[in-house]
């Protein structure tokens, strides 16, 4: 399936800055199921790209003038292929697996989401389905709330909340499928289905044994597919983010994301 994708991000300060660094990860990955046929991100600076540890295209945005808003576009065109049970394929690893199984802040895993994820899948994780059985809990027991707040939630405060968006669904996940030993990572990109709106989105990738990559959306409680357009992966969303505040005044921004796609086969 093929998706024209258009996606805005406008910044506005409260007053003009003179500087501010950010990191941008609008690259759709170079993955064997989809393919950039053309892309391009247009910024009010010069970026160059570079490809991180996690093998995500990145770019970094240095203003060094006066401005009191930031414009950014990402356009193209990306071919995406059906995914069987979410498999995502073989890929070159450039860390070892085992890195997606160490916590982070966000995904620390508590008594209570321990206990949460053993009642859920009892046996622990080994097949596809049972990944799939514990994203459809969390779906059932954390609302999804769209666009739900720019700060993401740690896994403890989304099962406490029963609520979040699709990252503080995906950081619950992790913290699950991490507290049986298991490599999982945070996907973000773009989410589409016919007769749905797009969005910016994330969901979660889970290494098993004898299957490789599988890819869950928590939100949905289905696999990810060809409806899945993937922008980077990560241990957490901090990681993962299509736009990363290295300096500058970011906690008094206002923000305002708009996403377009369409489809054809």
């Amino acid at each position: 399936m093929k998706h024209l994708i258009k996606h805005v991000t406008r910044y506005r300060y409260p007053a003009p800055v003179n500087y501010s660094i950010q990191t941008l990860r609008l690259t759709p990955r170079r993955d064997d199921h989809q393919h950039a046929l053309r892309w391009q991100i247009q910024t009010p600076g010069e970026i160059q790209p570079q490809v991180d540890a996690y093998g995500n295209v990145t770019h970094t945005l240095t203003l060094h003038r006066t401005h009191s808003e930031i414009e950014i576009h990402a356009v193209g065109q990306v071919d995406i292929h059906p995914l069987a049970q979410g498999h995502v394929g073989d890929e070159e690893e450039r860390l070892p697996v085992y890195i997606y199984g160490v916590p982070t802040a966000l995904t620390q895993c508590d008594d209570t989401v321990r206990d949460f994820c053993r009642r859920v899948v009892p046996s622990g994780l080994h097949t596809p389905q049972d990944v799939l059985t514990l994203a459809g809990a969390i779906r059932e027991r954390v609302a999804y709330q769209p666009g739900m707040g720019s700060a993401p939630m740690t896994a403890p405060e989304t099962l406490s909340a029963r609520r979040g968006g699709s990252h503080d669904q995906t950081h619950l996940l992790l913290a699950c499928v991490r507290a049986f030993g298991t490599p999982a990572r945070f996907v973000s990109g773009y989410w589409h289905e016919a007769g749905d709106d797009a969005a910016s989105h994330g969901w979660a990738d889970v290494w098993l044994a004898g299957h490789g990559w599988v890819s869950v959306d928590v939100s949905h409680a289905t696999f990810a597919s060809d409806g899945h357009c993937r922008l980077a992966v990560a241990r957490d969303y901090e990681s993962a983010s299509p736009v990363r505040w290295l300096h500058g005044v970011a906690a008094t921004l206002s923000m305002n994301v708009s996403v377009q796609v369409q489809t054809s086969h």
